[in-house]
């Protein structure tokens, strides 16, 4: 049961990632105010993608809002007409140079990363049988590679040292689901 009434929206802010709504609200208590909701244009996708050695590839970035350097998983939008398992086999190609032979979901089904603020949701993959070739970051992506065993991967995000949600979300999902 939703204890919110919206009375009215209107769209303060759009560009091709993010719309920014402003709703006229009675709020649970019954009283009137706003509720600015961020709308993700694009559905939010991650892959774990794996070597045979059980080495988990992660790509480095800086992070403009956090003003942080964050290791991740290879992560990405998924156009509009694009199903998620193709959005982010291109989002693999291009970040890390890879495709993949084996595709499963990851256990879980999909997460929503910031619900207080904003609708943006993720769904997230399970990539094996690697090969090598031309990635093709976008221009105004400064990506580092590396791959890391999976369980040094696993006590970076235990230890803080990894802190991008979709990563901790992904690593700890699937160390649960081997551990079971």
């Amino acid at each position: 049961m939703n204890p919110w009434k919206t009375l009215s929206g209107r769209i303060i802010y759009e560009n091709p990632w993010m719309r920014i709504r402003e709703d006229s609200v009675i709020n649970p208590e019954g009283n009137p105010g706003t509720y600015t909701v961020v709308e993700a244009q694009k559905l939010a996708a991650g892959v774990l993608a794996f070597t045979e050695k059980e080495e988990l590839y992660l790509v480095g970035q800086y992070r403009y809002p956090t003003k942080v350097y964050s290791w991740e998983i290879i992560e990405g939008g998924i156009e509009k007409g694009e199903s998620p398992l193709d959005g982010i086999k291109r989002e693999l190609r291009e970040e890390a140079g890879l495709e993949a032979s084996s595709w499963e979901e990851l256990p879980g089904g999909e997460v929503h990363l910031s619900n207080c603020i904003s609708d943006e949701r993720a769904v997230f993959f399970i990539a094996r049988g690697l090969r090598e070739v031309s990635a093709e970051p976008d221009p105004n992506e400064i990506l580092a590679v590396k791959k890391l065993p999976f369980e040094d991967v696993y006590r970076m995000v235990l230890s803080g040292e990894i802190f991008d949600a979709m990563t901790v979300i992904a690593v700890l999902r699937y160390a649960n689901g081997r551990n079971k």
